[in-house]
């Protein structure tokens, strides 16, 4: 299964995603519901035993188990304003011997009044998380509502990525790397900074940074045969794109960009411009994407909207 073959489910999110367009509702396809009764779920994991933990962004983690929610205790204080709240949450991929939980989270740790992104781990001791660990905090807060990002991905070699967006700030934070925001981040599973990260020589640049150029990444998974790592972000008015993530390369926001202001007035002329990568795939109208996954089975789950992405 090449890339021309290779079918994308991305999960349309609320009208908390902040992109333009309505879709039609799907009348094609039964569903079934596995857990009912939540307010906001924004990300979710499976535990080896199959039960599963959900976070809501109001702050609440969930453990789903036999048909049971149970309220875990030991989260960090959680910043919750618009977009902002409990996010992400995935496990080590050495899980079964470590035991570390990994989630992103608004905090107001900080100087500033607001909040920003940051990255934790923990473990799961009965219903409780214990041995917490802050990895990463974007600076500086704002109380700003939109664009925290965040999604988290392990790749093979054990690095953990994750996605911060521009936090409402469009026209300084994407294309300063001296600032966080707007940014795909790569970190060891300790919290360390890989040695061989793009900007680790380069004066006072975050070390952490990926990639950068970047709106409101909210989608991001691994590619099942490259292993590369693929995200898509929500442009505004428009210019909803998926890129294939690459070491050190700028993505061109709000520089470059198929999308226009909410508004319908024009923030850039431009689609393209050296030394800027174009992304692999854009939508416009928007679609307002949200989760991301590869999917190889004929079973399309019913809630997606899937695509066939011919290069």
């Amino acid at each position: 299964m090449g890339l021309k073959s290779m079918i994308i489910g991305l999960i349309l999110c609320s009208t908390l995603a902040c992109a333009q367009d309505k879709n039609p509702i799907n009348t094609q396809n039964s569903h079934e519901v596995i857990v009912a009764d939540l307010n906001i779920p924004w990300g979710f994991t499976f535990l080896p035993d199959e039960s599963m933990l959900i976070t809501e962004k109001s702050g609440e983690l969930i453990h789903f188990k036999n048909g049971t929610k149970t309220s875990i205790t030991g989260l960090p204080e959680i910043y919750v304003r618009g977009q902002g709240g409990l996010m992400d949450i995935i496990l080590h991929p050495n899980y079964n011997t470590n035991g570390w939980i990994y989630f992103s989270y608004a905090s107001s740790d900080g100087d500033e009044s607001g909040g920003n992104t940051a990255i934790a781990r923990a473990k799961l001791n009965n219903n409780s998380l214990t041995d917490l660990e802050i990895l990463y905090k974007a600076t500086p807060n704002t109380t700003k509502g939109q664009h925290f990002g965040s999604r988290l991905v392990f790749d093979t070699n054990n690095y953990l990525y994750f996605t911060i967006g521009d936090r409402g700030n469009r026209d300084e934070n994407p294309q300063d790397i001296t600032r966080d925001g707007g940014k795909v981040y790569r970190i060891n599973d300790d919290g360390s900074i890989p040695e061989n990260n793009p900007f680790v020589n380069d004066g006072n640049s975050r070390t952490a940074i990926y990639s950068y150029g970047h709106r409101n990444p909210q989608g991001m998974t691994l590619h099942p045969e490259t292993n590369e790592i693929w995200t898509h972000e929500h442009g505004p008015r428009g210019g909803d794109e998926i890129n294939i993530i690459e070491q050190g390369k700028n993505y061109g926001w709000p520089i470059i960009s198929y999308g226009i202001n909410y508004s319908g007035t024009s923030f850039t002329d431009i689609t393209e411009k050296e030394g800027m990568t174009q992304p692999f795939h854009y939508w416009d109208p928007s679609i307002a994407p949200s989760g991301m996954a590869f999917i190889n089975s004929d079973n399309m789950t019913t809630g997606m909207e899937i695509y066939s992405l011919d290069p």
